[in-house]
């Protein structure tokens, strides 16, 4: 067997391989399955291929080759393999592509002269008409434009030669086959769905075709199929009042045929599909009743209108079953039909009616089952999610349309459900509560002001509010209820400005086993983040609770060392969320500079002494998964630290908090770990981290820390390490300004000496990650010396001696010109404008000038001429501007000399024509730049081959 199949492989770049393969399928000369699907797959591909190479005798053997092949389909004593047949269709509509409009223009009527009624001739049949519309229609396939133009024409020819025998043929099949063949009749259902988009419906949707397939629909194999056909049908694009007819007339029969009442125990499968059916009517007549109001046919939009409405019944009886696939289903349907109610002047009674009914559905709908799994998520559950979104819509559907109703009703529930809660089961109870959440969206109003404004609305929802907040469901015993109850007490933090007598219950409820004390993790969790949103919302409310609150969360602020298996009830991320509430109950009290520091001294010392023991135990750890741990740990605290400045606003700084020395202590704690030779990325990134967060809060004060730090990150270190470290120096840069010049002065060979260092250090061929990671470091390295000289630093690279001075220059005409990296490039023809404006005047450094004439303007060419320099592409287009900024840079602080230069020297080395030369110059001198950009990009579009 591997024999033969290496041989198939050899076959396949073989020339006549095809002859081969087509010879061993018309005379059966192989049984293996594999052998035979190869070979199918060798015809494929020189039909796909290389047709175009065959003589037309050679093509004429592929034509018969397949036809001898189908013939043989009739009288084989076992059929094919499933999976052989839908190949051998795909290769014949291959085929039927190629030659159906030149060479094989009786494609289909050969191919039914030889199958007849056949069963497993017109098995094959079907699969071919299938494998010819995937060709031609299939919406998931990108074709190019000349397959399109393909695909129009080979339908519009078969629309007009043989479309009406196809459309005959599955007539016969399925009036032949329906009682004996539910397979085929299944099969020829498919095909009729898929033709009906693109061929004439009248030729499906007349009497005989229609009742046929209507008497398929009470046939139980066959009706899933039917169901669909009819969904095509019903789906094709046709004129507004016979689309009203056609849907009016299929409802009539499946009514009579008793398909409108449905039963709960009816077989969900075929249900799901009738629903699918049942919304494609319902918006194919909404779609005919808004194109009939827009062309003014108020006659026909009426009864249009009625006719939907008489639908409502059945869409409701679908809406509410307990099956969500068939409720789904219908849901567009019921949306687009509140949409049109939206459009109505006034409702009748009946709608109004049917309105409360689709809430009604809503709200049962929204509640979970009995299996939903909490614990453990899967499949099911993600699906119900989903689900519950597209409700979510209707609902916000059904505020648009009657706000008060909605209100009145979600009220109704609401209390009901409340007033019994400790008797009434889980998912009740969650959906009360979540139906009051999903007010707060579908009754929008702006920066949550749900309790001022409209009186009724604001009343509702303070008695709900209060309602919940002392009924006692907060001790409700399932995790989904509990955490509803958070969610909705944080959406309408607005509630407790106006009853601020609450806070302390709900602040108890968060502080215990309700909340943050939960048995559940997850509860835990969810609710660490949700306490620290309601405590900040409610900044001003929280002064009279904020001992208390600090004192109850102390336990949850340990640091959990990475000893004794210990089982910390809160993860480290939710920590965060404690530690910047912990922040923010502090900096917003109404307390005294002095009281502040006292309390934020609490807070970060302990976070400062573990840091000390830990970082001595890392030091002493052999074992690298410990080490991993202790190093976790000290970012952990290193984090939490960084986390509590959070709450400090450009109102209530540091200095005014009086916390300022807190922070530098934590400073001083922190940055001996920079130099700790273990786990160095992870505690790096940590400090790192810290430091862009002091330099935003303590302002200059920071300053001092600088130097020692940036040493100890600049030893031995990776490429990654110097591109994280830079952001941090170009913060302090553009920050400071002249205030860190000295140390910029005194780091600043350091740090280009580690970056050289590491770019200079050879790689291996093949490594993409290397490659990218000194791509990211040189940006870093050019976006740095843009800070430092768009800073209004530049004598710090002026004071670092003339042989640096000359490197680093020659640095940056090597990024404007050498790497095809348009980033960099850019920043560096930025740097180049800002030197020249700076020292391209007549009192420059000595020799700057020669050294604009020599290499500048140079760049400013040799970059764009560069092949790899696309000007296609949107990021190397903005590097050619700044590269024209340059010139005009050049020309404005050196003049008449500049032009000179160009006109005499330069441009005619490169052999520019002299009238062109005349030109550029020209555009130079223009006073607007950006007349000199847009000739830039021409001038360099006719040089470039």
């Amino acid at each position: 067997m591997d024999k033969a199949l290496a041989y198939f492989e050899q076959l396949k770049i073989s020339q006549d391989a095809w002859q081969v393969c087509a010879e061993a399928l018309a005379q059966r000369i192989y049984s293996d399955d594999h052998i035979k699907f190869f070979c199918f797959q060798v015809l494929e591909h020189q039909i796909k291929f290389k047709y175009s190479e065959l003589t037309e005798v050679q093509q004429q053997l592929i034509r018969e080759t397949l036809i001898t092949w189908l013939q043989a389909q009739m009288v084989n004593p076992q059929p094919e393999k499933t999976f052989i047949r839908n190949k051998a269709a795909q290769v014949f509509a291959m085929l039927f592509v190629t030659e159906y409009l030149t060479k094989w223009p009786k494609f289909f009527f050969d191919i039914l002269s030889v199958v007849d009624l056949n069963p497993r001739g017109v098995d094959m049949y079907l699969r071919i008409l299938m494998a010819v519309d995937a060709e031609l229609v299939d919406r998931d396939v990108v074709h190019t434009s000349e397959e399109a133009r393909r695909n129009t024409l080979l339908k519009d020819t078969m629309r007009e030669q043989c479309i009406p025998s196809l459309v005959e043929s599955w007539y016969q099949i399925l009036q032949n086959y329906q009682y004996t063949n539910s397979e085929l009749t299944c099969q020829c259902l498919e095909v009729v769905g898929a033709y009906v988009s693109w061929i004439d419906l009248n030729l499906i949707a007349n009497e005989r075709f229609i009742n046929m397939l209507l008497g398929h629909m009470s046939v139980e194999v066959l009706r899933e199929e039917a169901c669909d056909c009819l969904f095509e049908i019903v789906n094709k694009g046709m004129d507004p009042v016979d689309k009203t007819k056609l849907v009016e007339s299929l409802c009539q029969v499946l009514q009579s045929a008793g398909l409108f009442s449905i039963d709960q125990e009816d077989d969900v499968d075929f249900l799901a599909r009738f629903s699918k059916l049942v919304n494609g009517m319902g918006q194919a007549l909404i779609a005919s009743w808004t194109k009939l109001v827009k062309s003014g046919d108020m006659k026909s939009a009426q009864d249009t209108l009625q006719a939907i409405e008489a639908k409502v019944a059945l869409m409701l009886q679908l809406l509410i079953h307990e099956d969500d696939d068939i409720s789904s289903n219908i849901i567009g349907f019921c949306y687009d039909y509140l949409h049109i109610l939206k459009q109505l002047s006034a409702l009748s009674d009946q709608q109004k009616t049917n309105v409360e009914a689709v809430m009604l559905a809503v709200m049962k709908k929204l509640t979970y089952d009995e299996e939903y799994n909490f614990e453990n998520e899967g499949e099911d559950e993600a699906m119900f999610v989903e689900y519950r979104k597209q409700l979510k819509l209707l609902l916000d559907r059904l505020a648009q349309v009657s706000p008060e109703l909605l209100l009145a009703s979600v009220r109704r529930v609401f209390n009901t459900t409340l007033q019994n809660w400790q008797t009434t089961r889980f998912m009740e109870v969650e959906v009360a509560i979540r139906l009051l959440y999903m007010l707060a969206e579908a009754l929008p109003v702006s920066h949550g002001a749900h309790f001022s404004g409209d009186v009724t609305k604001a009343t509702a929802l303070q008695d709900m509010m209060r309602t919940l907040v002392t009924s006692g469901v907060s001790a409700y015993e399932h995790t989904s209820v509990t955490l509803e109850f958070f969610e909705t007490v944080v959406r309408y933090e607005k509630f407790f400005a106006v009853e601020p007598q609450h806070i302390p219950n709900v602040l108890m409820a968060f502080l215990d086993h309700r909340g943050l004390r939960h048995t559940n993790a997850k509860v835990r969790s969810r609710t660490a983040y949700l306490f620290s949103r309601f405590v900040k919302s409610l900044n001003k409310q929280m002064n009279p609770f904020i001992e208390d609150v600090l004192n109850r969360i102390q336990d949850l602020l340990e640091l959990s060392p990475p000893e004794n298996g210990y089982q910390a009830l809160l993860s480290s991320d939710d920590q965060l969320f404690i530690y910047e509430t912990a922040g923010v109950l502090i900096v917003n009290s109404e307390y005294s500079a002095e009281r502040k520091q006292a309390l934020m001294r609490n807070l970060l010392t302990p976070l400062m002494e573990k840091f000390k023991v830990l970082l001595e135990k890392l030091m002493m750890a052999q074992d690298e998964d410990r080490q991993m741990a202790l190093a976790d740990c000290l970012n952990h605290a290193v984090g939490f630290a960084s986390r509590t400045s959070k709450a400090f606003s450009n109102k209530q700084t540091v200095k005014q908090c009086g916390c300022s020395e807190v922070y530098l202590d934590c400073l001083q704690t922190f940055l001996p770990a920079l130099s700790c030779p273990l786990q160095k990325e992870v505690l790096r990134s940590g400090v790192r981290t810290f430091l862009h967060r002091m330099i935003i809060c303590l302002e200059e004060e920071v300053l001092p820390f600088i130097p020692s730090a940036s040493e100890h990150m600049l030893k031995d270190c990776e490429a990654k390490d110097l591109q994280e470290f830079i952001p941090l120096i170009n913060q302090i840069t553009a920050k400071f300004k002249t205030q860190v010049s000295p140390f910029l002065q005194q780091m600043f060979m350091p740090l280009l000496h580690a970056i050289f260092e590491v770019l200079l250090r050879p790689a291996e061929e093949n490594d993409q990650s290397a490659a990218l990671e000194k791509q990211m470091l040189r940006r870093s390295y050019f976006a740095f010396l843009q800070t430092v000289t768009g800073s209004g630093m530049s004598e710090v690279i002026a004071n670092q001696g003339a042989e640096n001075v000359e490197r680093i220059l020659f640095t940056i005409i090597q990024g404007a010109v050498e790497y095809p990296d348009p980033i960099a490039q850019k920043t560096c023809f930025i740097i180049l404008s800002k030197l020249v404006e700076l020292w391209g005047g007549k009192d420059g450094p000595v020799g700057f000038a020669d050294f604009v004439y020599k290499h500048i303007v140079p760049a400013c060419f040799l970059a764009p001429l560069k092949q790899t320099f696309d000007l296609a592409d949107a990021q190397t287009v903005l590097a050619l501007s700044e590269c024209a900024v340059t010139l005009k840079t050049i020309h404005l602080k050196r003049g008449p000399e500049c032009i000179q230069y160009l006109q005499q020297e330069y441009l005619p080395s490169l052999q520019v024509a002299p009238e062109i030369i005349q030109e550029f110059c020209q555009a130079l001198q223009q006073p607007d730049a950006k007349v000199f950009k847009n000739y830039l990009k021409v001038f360099f579009q006719r040089a470039k081959p």
